[in-house]
């Protein structure tokens, strides 16, 4: 697709992948629309700030009538709690949900019907490849992204007769303040978007960002003693 072209919303996108994004998107010509729970907070001259909470219903309805005309929707908005499945705060395991899932699936659900009336675009679920592996001492986080990546297999074929193409972008670690705390390689935020927007041109439907997320889709193959080496 022609970016140059398009008319995107970045959820999130006042910091972190989901300014590089933006940043991005606006380097290759697009009107991008760049949404956060505070406008205030986004800083990149040259966007739209849009007021947009994604666990807020009434927030999507009116972020969804304030735009009209967009064709690319990327939704990077996402939270992880650090939750344990077994001995964390269930209120911290429902907002992984809540805000990874439920959330992500509320944009879509708002924002498709746009894309479709405007002759169709794209839509780009930023996932991790934590969709693929789960950590323990970050179950929730793991189990909400493994049910965001269904659910853009889902998404990609129920949207794909209505000129819409769903991709998924599954990246490790990235320097940005949800890893902040964690050690590791980390890619820099503005490559992973290069990526992104590569892929979104190129009209792929699974983005695999790096070696990491590579190596973890490499051992989706082998099963479990392959991922989980460490059970007896």
């Amino acid at each position: 697709m022609n970016l140059s072209t398009s008319t995107a919303l970045v959820t999130g996108a006042n910091r972190g992948l989901g300014r590089a994004l933006t940043a991005e998107l606006l380097s290759r010509g697009a009107t991008v629309y760049a949404a956060a729970r505070n406008p205030d907070q986004v800083d990149l001259p040259g966007v739209k700030p849009i007021a947009l909470d994604i666990t807020d219903p009434a927030s999507v309805t009116a972020a969804t009538k304030a735009t009209g005309d967009v064709t690319v929707l990327i939704n990077n908005a996402g939270i992880s709690t650090g939750g344990n499945l077994l001995t964390g705060d269930p209120d911290n395991i429902r907002r992984d949900m809540d805000t990874n899932f439920y959330g992500t699936l509320s944009v879509v659900r708002s924002f498709a019907p746009q894309i479709a009336a405007n002759g169709g675009g794209a839509i780009l679920n930023i996932l991790s490849a934590l969709s693929w592996f789960s950590f323990p001492e970050l179950g929730a986080y793991c189990a909400a992204k493994s049910a965001q990546w269904s659910l853009t297999n889902s998404l990609r074929v129920q949207l794909a007769d209505q000129g819409i193409r769903v991709a998924g972008l599954h990246v490790g670690g990235m320097d940005t303040d949800m890893t902040r705390d964690l050690d590791g390689p980390k890619s820099a935020p503005a490559d992973v978007a290069r990526l992104a927007a590569d892929g979104l041109a190129n009209g792929a439907y699974e983005i695999v960002a790096d070696d990491i997320s590579r190596q973890v889709q490499g051992g989706l193959a082998g099963g479990v003693t392959a991922l989980y080496p460490q059970l007896p």
